[in-house]
This record gives C-alpha cells, sequence and structure tokens, in this order.
C-alpha cells in the first residue's frame, strides 16, 4: 500500500467528520439551494498569535491528537502491509453452505455461524446441518445438482424427466425386455418417467410428492407381489407415487426427522432417479428389486457426519404386507470427511414369500465411497472415484434354509456384489463410468422376474420357475459415458453385457404369445398372467448385449 493506506484513509475521513460536527461550515446554502463562496480559512496552529478562546484550543489539542493517531495507523500499516490481502482464521465451527461449496470439497465456502440463546439466556453456537460441511454431489446414487431454481422458503420445487432408447442385439419380436427395473422395450423411444413434485417445509412441518408418470407407473408395481393379498388394488392406487410422505423435523442433536408413507429404497447404492446415478443400468444388486418401502422412518443425525435410520415397513420393497410380519430395517450413513462415505442398510424378521408363513427374510447391503484423486483446475481428467458394494442376506422357514441343504428345505440365500469407477473431465463436462457386478441367488426370491406372457411378481410363470433351491447365477459388465452441459441435464450413452447360467434374457422370438387358443373350443388364456399356452414356449437366452440413449433432466 501506499503511504495513505485504507486506514489512514479511515482516519482522515474521521476527522473530517470530526471537523464537520464541531466547526462552523465554510460553506452554506441558501433557500434556493446555490452554494455560497466559502470563507477564508485559517491555519490552525497552538502557538497561533491571535489570542484564541478556551474552546477553540480545545479543539486544536483534539486536532493534533487526532493527527497523531492516523500517524501511527499509517506507520503501524506500513509495516505489516504486503502485496497481497491478509489471510484471515477462520472459526472451526463455521459451515458450509452446500449449494456455495467449491469443485474441491476441502476448500468451501464459509459464513459466520448463526447463534441461538439457551435456557439461561447465554448463546451458543447453532448445530451444523448433516453433511453439509461439503460437496457429496460426486457420490454414486447423489443428484448433482447444487442450487434449485424458484426455491422458496414454503417449497422447493422437482421436475424430472427420463427419456431413453434402447437397443437390443437379440432383436425380441415383441420388443420385451426383461430382467431389469430400468429397461424394457427394444427399438423404441420410451418415456421411462416423468416426475413433477418438491418439499413442503413449514414450522417443521415437512412433506415430500414426487409423482411417476411413464412406463415406471406400470413396470414398478408388477415387480411386487403384496397387492395380490386382500382388496383394495395397491398398486393402482399408489403406481403414479414413487415418494409421498408427510412428517415432523424436530430441532434436537443435529437433527431428528420422522416421515411416514412412500419413499425410495436404499438398498443398493443407485438412486431410483437415473440422472443420480454413474450409469443407466445398475447391477443386479441395485436392479433385482421394485425400489421403494411403506411404513415409518426415523432419521436421526448424532452429528453433522452421521445418520442413523431405523424403518417399520409393511415388507420388503413392498406395498403391503405378504403375510402377517411387517419388517424392521436400519441404515447407518456415515461421512468423515468430503472425500469418503460409508453406508449400510440392513433388514430382516418380514415375511416376505406370498402365501407362504414362516419364511422369515434377512438382508444386509453395505457400500464404499471413495473420490481418490480430484484436481479441479484441470482441463483434462479432474476427478476419479469409485463405489463398492457388497450384499448378503438369506430366508429360512417355510421350506428353505438360511446356510445349506437340510431337512428344513434347500438352501435359500443371497451373495453379490457390484463395482463402478467413474472419471470426470473437463471441469466435469464429461464422465466415463465402467463396472459391473455378480449375483448369486438360489431359489430366485430376489430375482426379477420375465414379463412371459404378462406375468407379474403375483402370478408367476411355469416358464421360469422360482422354487426353493432352483439356481440362479449372473453377472453383467457396462460402459457409459455422459456429456453435462449443464448440472441439470445429462447425454447418456451406455453398453451393456449381461449373462445368467439359465435361460433369461429376451431373445429373438420374444415373450408374447402370438398366435392363441379361441374360445369356445379353448379358453383364451393369451395375455393371462401366469398361464400355460399351448404350442408356445418363450425365446430365453443366456446373454444379453444391448445399448441405451437417454437424456436426462432434474430441476
Amino acid at each position: 500500500m501506499h503511504v495513505l493506506g485504507q486506514k489512514g484513509v479511515v482516519s482522515l475521513v474521521l476527522v473530517a467528520g470530526f471537523y464537520g460536527s464541531t466547526i462552523p461550515a465554510f460553506a452554506s446554502t441558501d433557500a434556493n439551494g446555490k452554494s455560497e463562496p466559502p470563507a477564508k480559512r485559517v491555519a490552525a496552529k497552538v502557538d497561533a498569535p491571535a489570542p484564541l478562546t478556551e474552546r477553540e484550543r480545545w479543539l486544536l489539542d483534539r486536532v493534533e491528537e487526532l493527527e497523531k493517531r492516523v500517524a501511527d495507523l499509517e506507520s503501524k500499516g506500513n509495516a505489516t502491509s504486503s502485496a497481497t490481502e491478509p489471510s484471515v482464521a477462520l472459526p472451526s465451527s463455521a459451515k458450509a453452505t452446500p449449494s456455495a461449496v467449491a469443485a474441491n470439497d476441502r476448500v468451501a465456502a464459509v459464513g459466520p455461524q448463526a447463534t441461538e440463546k439457551d435456557t439461561s439466556g447465554a448463546t451458543k453456537a447453532e448445530k451444523a446441518d448433516p453433511f453439509a460441511f461439503a460437496d457429496f454431489t460426486w457420490l454414486d446414487g447423489n443428484s448433482r445438482t447444487k442450487d434449485t431454481p424458484y426455491a422458496t422458503s414454503f417449497f422447493t420445487p422437482e421436475i424430472r424427466a427420463n427419456v431413453d432408447y434402447n437397443y437390443s442385439f437379440s432383436h425380441p419380436k415383441d420388443d420385451t425386455i426383461g430382467g431389469s427395473s430400468e429397461v424394457f422395450r427394444h427399438g423404441e423411444v420410451q418415456v421411462t418417467q416423468l416426475g413433477v413434485g418438491g418439499d413442503v417445509h413449514y414450522d417443521n412441518v415437512r412433506a415430500r410428492l414426487m409423482t411417476q408418470f411413464g412406463l415406471y407407473s406400470q413396470t414398478t408395481p408388477r415387480n411386487d407381489a403384496s397387492p395380490a393379498r386382500g382388496q383394495w388394488n395397491l398398486d393402482n392406487a399408489y403406481r403414479y407415487i414413487s415418494e409421498g410422505y408427510g412428517g415432523y423435523h424436530f430441532n434436537a442433536l443435529h437433527g431428528i426427522n420422522v416421515d411416514a408413507g412412500i419413499f425410495m429404497s436404499y438398498i443398493g447404492l443407485f438412486s431410483y432417479y437415473q440422472f443420480d446415478n454413474w450409469a443407466y443400468q445398475p447391477s443386479y444388486v441395485s436392479s433385482n428389486t421394485p425400489w421403494f418401502f411403506n411404513g415409518v422412518r426415523v432419521q436421526i443425525f448424532p452429528t453433522e457426519h452421521l445418520k442413523v435410520e431405523p424403518w417399520f415397513i409393511n415388507g420388503w420393497q413392498s406395498y403391503g404386507r405378504f403375510n402377517g410380519r411387517p419388517g424392521l430395517g436400519v441404515q447407518i450413513l456415515w461421512r468423515p470427511n468430503g472425500w469418503l462415505s460409508v453406508l449400510g442398510n440392513q433388514y430382516a424378521l418380514g415375511e416376505e414369500a406370498l402365501g407362504v408363513h414362516g419364511r422369515v427374510r434377512y438382508h444386509s447391503d453395505d457400500s464404499i465411497e471413495i473420490k481418490y484423486f480430484d484436481k479441479p483446475g484441470n482441463s483434462g481428467l479432474d476427478k476419479m472415484a469409485f463405489s463398492l458394494t457388497g450384499d448378503i442376506g438369506c430366508e429360512h422357514g417355510g421350506g428353505v434354509s438360511c446356510y445349506t441343504d437340510s431337512a428344513k428345505g434347500p438352501k435359500q440365500d443371497f451373495l453379490g456384489f457390484m463395482f463402478y469407477n467413474r472419471f470426470w473431465f473437463h471441469h466435469d463436462r464429461y464422465g466415463l463410468t465402467l463396472g459391473g457386478g455378480k449375483i448369486n441367488n438360489p431359489g430366485r426370491y430376489l430375482v426379477l422376474l420375465p414379463p412371459i406372457n404378462g406375468a407379474t411378481a403375483a402370478s408367476g410363470t411355469p416358464y421360469f420357475t422360482e422354487n426353493p433351491g432352483d439356481p440362479f447365477k449372473a453377472w453383467d459388465a457396462s460402459g457409459t459415458f455422459d456429456y453435462m452441459p449443464s448440472e441439470y441435464i445429462t447425454f447418456r450413452g451406455e453398453f451393456n453385457h449381461r449373462a445368467a447360467n439359465v435361460p433369461y434374457f429376451s431373445g429373438p422370438g420374444g415373450v408374447t404369445p402370438t398366435s392363441c387358443p379361441t374360445a369356445p373350443l379353448v379358453e383364451n388364456i393369451c395375455g393371462s398372467p401366469g398361464a400355460l399356452v399351448p404350442g408356445f414356449a418363450p425365446d430365453l437366452k443366456k446373454i444379453e448385449n444391448r445399448i441405451n440413449l437417454s437424456i436426462l433432466v432434474k430441476f
């Protein structure tokens, strides 16, 4: 800085203010707003030859004192000034605003911490918001949007669109793709999901609604067998809702939320919405689920790094109960820093086999995600991360055994994993994901039933049985390329290779009967889920290769 630094300028302003408040003005304004010429100024000296009044001496002494203070401040400023501004140490309690976190999550925009008064009247620091200390938009299963247009203090709107084109190298003649909870038709442009909704929040009361129009409104409910028990068509009642719940936020610890309704399943790491994921088609550990829970959850945040979330739900990924016992579960999510996320989901005690009492299910789903490279300034490769998920579970009772073939029944368990590695390029404008996984599920209780002749999870089909001990092993690999010109849109291209040890995927002949017996000779059973059609056999293959092209939007 020059001789008159910032502090010197401030001091001179103070001196000028002092003169203006204590000495008569040198210029005055008349009634017309015109300025009169200023009177001559007299040099202010203590040893002035003219006699001074007592008030004038006091004023001159004050001026000299102020001039000395200005000189002292200037000398100190010159001694410590440098070419750059001095750094400011931020308090450890300062928290990052999620929408303002820099690309490198170790450098975040921060602001002063708000305070509140305790019962004694003393102020204390406000608790930090959970997981707001870093930018976690890099995670698989997390939305990468940092801002929501038109959000208000009462309502945060959300719009999602998932439109895709799938090309199967098997060319099924009925254009039907099976074995996936994300991909359903071949050679067509389809709206897989269109969701409109958002979050309402006022006075600690909260609610969320997200609709699901498009193929998801038909394909998601068909994978849930629970509506087949009893009346009132639960699959129709809920088919256009992907999320719908209400609850309350308690200002305890770092927050406690109590919600009831339908909310997304966490099993398998990936999000139900492809926009949030590193790949369009997740591996079997994630794909082989209907993707939702119906019940009550309590989200407890003991610290800003930890969430503990117990569930009381109707059943495993279901609208209703399958038998006489609901399910219990818990999620534990730990993020100690901005580059590590550890997730565990545990489920137990529900009876999930429709019409089979006493068959109890257990499942453990555990994931880790690590961002191991982060150079936001790079114009080429700027970020890398991986995710690893492992699942283990089993069923016992009702004619099956958890651990081994025994007198109680054949072994019925689930073992699987999936691994994905993600690369970001050119300041996160481009993305590349390579990955895949494998499962072993004897009894096929988590294997998606192929839609042969319109079969559903409730109807079953004689063409692909799900009897105790029926073998099923499968693996897959994929490559995904993303172009992301904005945080609100993704253009995605993906290649998938999938394989199984038994015929499972749609072949050229398809899975839909084309010629059917007709009444009155034979009851027309084409299109009747679970029916055995004389003269018909689905064309199922052990290998599937396909390409997915999609446009994904989220506001």
